[in-house]
Protein backbone atom coordinates (compact mmCIF):
# COMPACT_ATOMS: atom_id res chain seq x y z
CA UNK A 1 0.00 0.00 0.00
CA UNK A 2 1.75 3.54 -0.59
CA UNK A 3 -0.81 6.39 1.04
CA UNK A 4 -2.34 8.90 -0.68
CA UNK A 5 -0.80 12.49 0.22
CA UNK A 6 -3.43 14.86 1.02
CA UNK A 7 -2.05 18.21 -0.32
CA UNK A 8 -2.93 20.69 2.04
CA UNK A 9 -1.12 23.41 -0.25
CA UNK A 10 -3.48 22.73 -3.30
CA UNK A 11 -6.54 22.97 -0.67
CA UNK A 12 -5.72 26.11 0.69
CA UNK A 13 -5.54 28.00 -2.80
CA UNK A 14 -8.52 26.27 -3.72
CA UNK A 15 -9.87 27.88 -0.81
CA UNK A 16 -8.59 31.31 -0.77
CA UNK A 17 -9.83 31.74 -4.38
CA UNK A 18 -13.61 31.25 -3.03
CA UNK A 19 -12.30 33.79 -0.10
CA UNK A 20 -11.42 36.24 -2.85
CA UNK A 21 -14.54 36.01 -4.43
CA UNK A 22 -16.42 35.99 -1.41
CA UNK A 23 -14.46 39.12 -0.32
CA UNK A 24 -15.01 41.29 -3.84
CA UNK A 25 -18.68 40.54 -3.56
CA UNK A 26 -18.35 42.28 0.30
CA UNK A 27 -16.76 45.20 -0.93
CA UNK A 28 -19.10 46.01 -3.08
CA UNK A 29 -21.96 45.24 -0.45
CA UNK A 30 -20.25 47.13 2.17
CA UNK A 31 -17.78 49.10 0.66
CA UNK A 32 -14.52 47.99 2.63
CA UNK A 33 -12.38 44.76 2.97
CA UNK A 34 -12.32 42.10 5.76
CA UNK A 35 -9.18 43.67 8.81
CA UNK A 36 -7.12 41.27 10.16
CA UNK A 37 -4.89 42.57 13.24
CA UNK A 38 -1.89 40.25 14.14
CA UNK A 39 0.17 41.51 17.37
CA UNK A 40 3.53 39.92 17.58
CA UNK A 41 5.84 40.75 20.81
CA UNK A 42 9.31 40.27 20.61
CA UNK A 43 11.68 38.99 17.78
CA UNK A 44 11.11 35.21 17.74
CA UNK A 45 12.46 34.09 14.40
CA UNK A 46 9.92 31.52 14.10
CA UNK A 47 6.99 33.59 15.12
CA UNK A 48 8.39 36.50 12.42
CA UNK A 49 7.79 33.88 9.87
CA UNK A 50 4.63 32.59 10.83
CA UNK A 51 2.98 36.47 11.29
CA UNK A 52 4.82 37.21 7.32
CA UNK A 53 3.12 34.12 6.62
CA UNK A 54 -0.55 35.12 7.81
CA UNK A 55 0.19 38.64 6.30
CA UNK A 56 0.79 37.56 2.83
CA UNK A 57 -1.66 35.24 2.38
CA UNK A 58 -4.27 38.04 4.46
CA UNK A 59 -2.92 40.40 1.37
CA UNK A 60 -3.36 37.79 -1.68
CA UNK A 61 -6.55 36.88 -0.48
CA UNK A 62 -7.63 40.96 0.15
CA UNK A 63 -8.20 41.12 3.38
CA UNK A 64 -6.36 44.85 4.85
CA UNK A 65 -3.63 44.44 7.70
CA UNK A 66 -3.81 46.24 11.24
CA UNK A 67 -1.49 44.39 13.36
CA UNK A 68 1.55 45.61 14.83
CA UNK A 69 4.82 44.38 15.81
CA UNK A 70 5.95 45.27 19.45
CA UNK A 71 9.68 45.23 21.48
CA UNK A 72 9.76 41.87 23.65
CA UNK A 73 9.83 44.39 26.86
CA UNK A 74 5.99 45.87 25.89
CA UNK A 75 4.63 45.84 29.33
CA UNK A 76 0.98 43.83 29.44
CA UNK A 77 -1.03 47.09 30.60
CA UNK A 78 0.01 48.49 27.04
CA UNK A 79 -0.83 45.36 25.04
CA UNK A 80 -4.34 45.26 26.23
CA UNK A 81 -4.94 48.62 25.46
CA UNK A 82 -4.03 47.66 22.09
CA UNK A 83 -6.45 45.14 21.87
CA UNK A 84 -9.39 47.28 23.59
CA UNK A 85 -7.96 50.00 20.59
CA UNK A 86 -8.04 47.14 18.13
CA UNK A 87 -11.91 45.95 19.78
CA UNK A 88 -13.72 48.86 18.87
CA UNK A 89 -12.17 49.49 15.12
CA UNK A 90 -14.47 49.82 12.98
CA UNK A 91 -12.86 48.06 10.49
CA UNK A 92 -10.94 45.37 11.95
CA UNK A 93 -12.91 42.23 11.96
CA UNK A 94 -10.14 39.56 13.40
CA UNK A 95 -7.39 40.07 16.31
CA UNK A 96 -5.09 37.45 16.92
CA UNK A 97 -1.82 37.49 19.20
CA UNK A 98 1.01 35.47 18.25
CA UNK A 99 2.18 32.98 20.94
CA UNK A 100 3.92 32.44 22.43
CA UNK A 101 4.83 35.68 23.41
CA UNK A 102 7.67 36.83 25.95
CA UNK A 103 7.79 34.93 29.36
CA UNK A 104 6.55 38.00 31.72
CA UNK A 105 3.36 38.72 30.09
CA UNK A 106 0.25 36.67 30.79
CA UNK A 107 -0.95 35.33 27.20
CA UNK A 108 -4.10 34.25 28.68
CA UNK A 109 -4.97 37.89 30.01
CA UNK A 110 -4.28 39.46 26.37
CA UNK A 111 -6.24 36.23 24.50
CA UNK A 112 -8.93 37.06 27.06
CA UNK A 113 -8.94 40.50 26.07
CA UNK A 114 -9.97 40.11 22.88
CA UNK A 115 -13.40 40.36 21.91
CA UNK A 116 -15.19 36.81 21.38
CA UNK A 117 -16.63 38.06 17.92
CA UNK A 118 -13.26 39.05 16.71
CA UNK A 119 -11.22 36.12 17.85
CA UNK A 120 -10.05 34.74 14.81
CA UNK A 121 -7.78 32.32 16.33
CA UNK A 122 -10.68 30.56 18.24
CA UNK A 123 -9.13 30.47 21.61
CA UNK A 124 -11.07 32.98 23.70
CA UNK A 125 -12.90 30.84 26.87
CA UNK A 126 -16.16 32.62 25.49
CA UNK A 127 -15.75 30.86 22.03
CA UNK A 128 -14.26 27.39 23.27
CA UNK A 129 -17.13 27.15 25.58
CA UNK A 130 -19.61 27.44 22.26
CA UNK A 131 -17.52 24.49 20.49
CA UNK A 132 -17.78 21.96 23.66
CA UNK A 133 -21.58 23.36 23.65
CA UNK A 134 -21.72 22.56 19.55
CA UNK A 135 -22.97 26.13 19.19
CA UNK A 136 -21.83 28.19 16.08
CA UNK A 137 -19.09 30.73 16.32
CA UNK A 138 -15.38 31.21 15.79
CA UNK A 139 -12.92 27.66 15.88
CA UNK A 140 -9.80 27.32 16.73
CA UNK A 141 -7.44 27.53 12.97
CA UNK A 142 -5.46 24.27 13.09
CA UNK A 143 -8.38 21.62 14.27
CA UNK A 144 -10.61 23.52 11.53
CA UNK A 145 -7.63 23.02 8.46
CA UNK A 146 -7.68 19.15 9.87
CA UNK A 147 -11.49 18.30 9.23
CA UNK A 148 -11.40 20.45 6.27
CA UNK A 149 -8.62 18.27 4.72
CA UNK A 150 -10.87 14.87 5.79
CA UNK A 151 -14.07 16.61 4.16
CA UNK A 152 -11.87 17.35 0.95
CA UNK A 153 -10.26 13.63 0.59
CA UNK A 154 -13.78 12.11 1.39
CA UNK A 155 -12.58 10.68 4.83
CA UNK A 156 -16.04 9.01 6.35
CA UNK A 157 -15.44 10.28 10.27
CA UNK A 158 -18.94 9.25 11.89
CA UNK A 159 -18.64 5.94 13.81
CA UNK A 160 -15.01 5.12 12.98
CA UNK A 161 -12.45 5.38 15.83
CA UNK A 162 -9.87 8.76 16.14
CA UNK A 163 -7.01 9.11 18.02
CA UNK A 164 -5.96 12.35 18.93
CA UNK A 165 -2.10 12.32 20.00
CA UNK A 166 -1.50 15.80 21.95
CA UNK A 167 -4.13 17.47 24.46
CA UNK A 168 -3.22 21.36 24.18
CA UNK A 169 -6.17 24.05 23.57
CA UNK A 170 -4.60 25.20 21.14
CA UNK A 171 -5.30 21.96 18.72
CA UNK A 172 -5.58 18.65 20.57
CA UNK A 173 -8.97 19.65 22.62
CA UNK A 174 -10.54 21.04 20.19
CA UNK A 175 -9.82 19.07 16.86
CA UNK A 176 -11.38 16.50 19.65
CA UNK A 177 -14.31 18.03 19.86
CA UNK A 178 -14.84 18.59 16.11
CA UNK A 179 -14.20 14.92 15.71
CA UNK A 180 -17.00 14.18 18.42
CA UNK A 181 -19.43 16.46 16.58
CA UNK A 182 -18.78 14.74 13.31
CA UNK A 183 -19.77 11.17 15.27
CA UNK A 184 -16.25 9.73 16.15
CA UNK A 185 -15.97 7.71 18.88
CA UNK A 186 -12.52 9.69 20.25
CA UNK A 187 -9.32 8.99 21.99
CA UNK A 188 -7.03 11.77 23.56
CA UNK A 189 -3.63 10.28 24.03
CA UNK A 190 -0.50 11.93 25.49
CA UNK A 191 2.60 11.76 27.38
CA UNK A 192 1.36 9.37 29.94
CA UNK A 193 -0.71 7.73 28.28
CA UNK A 194 0.21 4.19 29.32
CA UNK A 195 1.07 1.63 26.01
CA UNK A 196 0.71 4.71 23.26
CA UNK A 197 1.35 2.31 20.42
CA UNK A 198 -1.46 0.12 21.44
CA UNK A 199 -3.99 3.21 21.38
CA UNK A 200 -2.92 4.37 17.75
CA UNK A 201 -3.28 1.30 16.42
CA UNK A 202 -6.88 1.46 17.44
CA UNK A 203 -7.30 4.49 15.23
CA UNK A 204 -9.53 4.74 11.42
CA UNK A 205 -8.14 8.55 11.98
CA UNK A 206 -4.44 9.58 13.78
CA UNK A 207 -3.94 12.70 14.48
CA UNK A 208 -0.48 13.65 15.73
CA UNK A 209 0.43 16.95 17.28
CA UNK A 210 3.29 16.82 19.56
CA UNK A 211 6.04 18.35 18.59
CA UNK A 212 8.13 15.23 18.70
CA UNK A 213 9.86 14.45 15.30
CA UNK A 214 9.41 11.27 13.99
CA UNK A 215 7.60 9.86 16.73
CA UNK A 216 5.26 8.40 14.92
CA UNK A 217 6.30 4.77 13.58
CA UNK A 218 4.61 2.54 11.31
CA UNK A 219 4.35 0.09 14.11
CA UNK A 220 2.10 2.36 16.03
CA UNK A 221 -0.57 2.73 12.54
CA UNK A 222 -3.31 0.46 11.96
CA UNK A 223 -2.80 -0.77 7.61
CA UNK A 224 -4.81 1.46 6.07
CA UNK A 225 -5.48 4.59 8.49
CA UNK A 226 -5.40 8.14 7.61
CA UNK A 227 -2.77 9.82 9.37
CA UNK A 228 -2.85 13.80 10.01
CA UNK A 229 0.76 15.41 10.98
CA UNK A 230 0.02 18.45 12.89
CA UNK A 231 3.88 18.33 14.35
CA UNK A 232 6.45 21.03 12.76
CA UNK A 233 9.71 20.27 14.12
CA UNK A 234 13.53 21.12 12.82
CA UNK A 235 16.34 18.72 12.11
CA UNK A 236 19.10 20.26 11.19
CA UNK A 237 17.88 22.52 7.72
CA UNK A 238 14.66 20.39 7.21
CA UNK A 239 11.32 20.58 8.59
CA UNK A 240 9.56 17.11 9.57
CA UNK A 241 6.96 16.35 11.26
CA UNK A 242 5.82 13.97 14.12
CA UNK A 243 4.82 10.84 11.52
CA UNK A 244 8.24 9.23 9.97
CA UNK A 245 6.40 9.59 6.84
CA UNK A 246 8.57 7.37 4.43
CA UNK A 247 7.93 4.26 6.82
CA UNK A 248 3.57 5.56 7.69
CA UNK A 249 2.99 6.28 4.22
CA UNK A 250 3.43 2.70 3.15
CA UNK A 251 1.37 1.38 5.72
CA UNK A 252 -1.79 4.13 5.62
CA UNK A 253 -4.35 4.80 3.31
CA UNK A 254 -3.92 8.57 3.48
CA UNK A 255 -1.10 10.59 5.15
CA UNK A 256 -0.37 14.72 5.32
CA UNK A 257 3.08 15.41 4.68
CA UNK A 258 5.18 18.18 6.12
CA UNK A 259 5.60 20.69 5.30
CA UNK A 260 2.67 20.94 2.84
CA UNK A 261 -0.28 19.51 4.99
CA UNK A 262 -1.85 21.01 7.86
CA UNK A 263 0.28 24.16 8.15
CA UNK A 264 -1.34 25.71 4.61
CA UNK A 265 -5.01 24.71 6.12
CA UNK A 266 -4.02 26.48 9.15
CA UNK A 267 -3.57 30.13 7.66
CA UNK A 268 -6.25 29.33 5.19
CA UNK A 269 -8.51 28.72 8.06
CA UNK A 270 -7.46 31.65 9.82
CA UNK A 271 -8.49 34.12 6.49
CA UNK A 272 -11.66 32.07 6.63
CA UNK A 273 -12.67 33.23 10.26
CA UNK A 274 -11.52 36.91 9.55
CA UNK A 275 -13.92 36.66 6.84
CA UNK A 276 -16.82 34.80 8.37
CA UNK A 277 -16.54 37.82 11.41
CA UNK A 278 -16.54 39.93 8.61
CA UNK A 279 -20.10 38.99 7.08
CA UNK A 280 -21.65 38.20 10.41
CA UNK A 281 -21.00 41.98 11.80
CA UNK A 282 -21.77 43.52 8.31
CA UNK A 283 -24.44 41.97 8.04
CA UNK A 284 -25.95 42.87 11.28
CA UNK A 285 -25.35 46.28 10.43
Amino acid sequence: MTATTMDGKALAQKRQAALREIICQGVQRWGRPPGLAVIRIGDDPASAAYVSNKEKAAAATGIASFGGHFPADTRQETLLQVIGDLNVHPEVDGILVQLPVPPHLDPVALLTAIDPDKDVDGLHAANLGKLVRGEPGLQSCTPLGVMALLQEYGIPIAGHKAVVVGRSILVGKPLALMLLAADATVTIAHSRTGDLAAVTREADILVSAVGRPKMITSTMVKPGAVVIDVGINRLGSRLVGDVDYDQVAAVASHITPVPGGVGPMTVTMLLSNTVFSYQQRLGKA
